[in-house]
């Protein structure tokens, strides 16, 4: 039996996001999403909102039914 993955193509933060140092952020998702790494992607703060920056994912990790992603926020368009 095959395990469900989620493509995306959207860092949609939710408000979970850890900031790790000065424009590195983690977050963890559940169930497993693949996102492109080492390119730049839209961040949203929820998927129906607007766009709040760009930003490109480094490092991906699928564990125990969760997925978590660090990236670097590379441009910010609003901080409210």
């Amino acid at each position: 039996m095959g395990t469900p993955v989620q493509l995306d193509s959207v860092i949609v933060i939710t408000g979970n996001e850890t900031r790790l140092e000065e424009n590195y952020f983690q977050i963890v998702k559940e169930g497993y999403h693949l996102f492109p790494l080492d390119t730049s992607l839209i961040v949203k703060r929820m998927e129906d909102d607007e766009i709040v920056g760009t930003g490109v994912i480094n490092k991906l990790e699928w564990s125990e039914g969760k997925t978590t992603i660090i990236y670097r926020l590379t441009a910010l368009k609003t901080i409210n």
